[in-house]
């Protein structure tokens, strides 16, 4: 199957490690991935803030980027989640293609840690990923997958909801971060860079804690470390 690579721009720029490890997990399975150039921002941040017209631009830009294309993955809940809204891409996050489109579940990963799974608001609320991360996680060789309390609640994040309302955003984050190191794991595993990204730092604080990673770049993993 050939498959166009959504990115976004906040992996492209900050977390390029997240495209290679899908393309890596979809070129293991025998699949073509394309990468339109013309991507850019899908509009997500100009909409939250309350940029409709701006938003309305992008969202049209992706839309041509993608023409064509008959299926289309991003690694980001939260990007998937908008443009499912405002666009008529044929657009799935990660997971979703593995075990709805190509019913796979075992990518051929082996990751000898102890994992966490956060379920980011817009996965779990808006795509309604449910189980597919973790059953994508608990096929992967030698790992061990923890349940993290509370998974449901928010870690603070929510794009600039962290900036305008810094105090309950890093009460939530406290909360979040208190709860992955309750686990013991090793890393502490979700489905959007925005939001590991959020949760990275309050860890980053904390003794012993899991570092964040993509559950991507789990999934690519074939040794004792992160990524391909």
């Amino acid at each position: 199957m050939r498959i166009a690579l959504f990115v976004t721009c906040l992996n492209d720029a900050f977390f390029p490690r997240v495209g290679i490890a899908t393309v890596t997990v979809l070129e293991r399975l025998g699949h073509t991935v394309t990468f339109p150039a013309g991507q850019s921002c899908c509009g997500q941040l100009h909409a939250n803030t309350g940029y409709p017209d701006p938003a309305r631009v992008l969202e049209r830009s992706t839309e041509a980027a993608f023409a064509g294309h008959d299926v289309v993955v991003s690694p980001s809940g939260s990007c998937v989640a908008h443009l499912r809204a405002h666009t008529r891409l044929p657009v799935h996050e990660l997971s979703e293609l593995l075990v709805d489109v190509l019913a796979v579940t075992d990518v051929g990963a082996r990751f000898p840690h102890r994992v966490t799974y956060h379920p980011t608001c817009h996965g779990l609320r808006m795509l309604r990923l449910g189980d597919r991360p973790r059953r994508l996680l608990g096929a992967v060789r030698d790992l061990e997958l923890l349940d993290l309390p509370e998974p449901e609640q928010c870690c603070g994040f929510g794009g600039t909801f962290a900036l305008k309302n810094a105090a309950v955003s890093g009460a939530m984050l406290d909360d979040k971060c208190a709860h992955a190191v309750a686990t013991g794991a090793d890393y502490l595993a979700a489905a959007d860079s925005s939001c590991l990204a959020h949760i990275g730092g309050g860890l980053a604080r904390r003794p012993g804690a899991p570092r964040p990673v993509h559950y991507a770049e789990i999934l690519a993993a074939t040794g004792p470390g992160t990524g391909p």
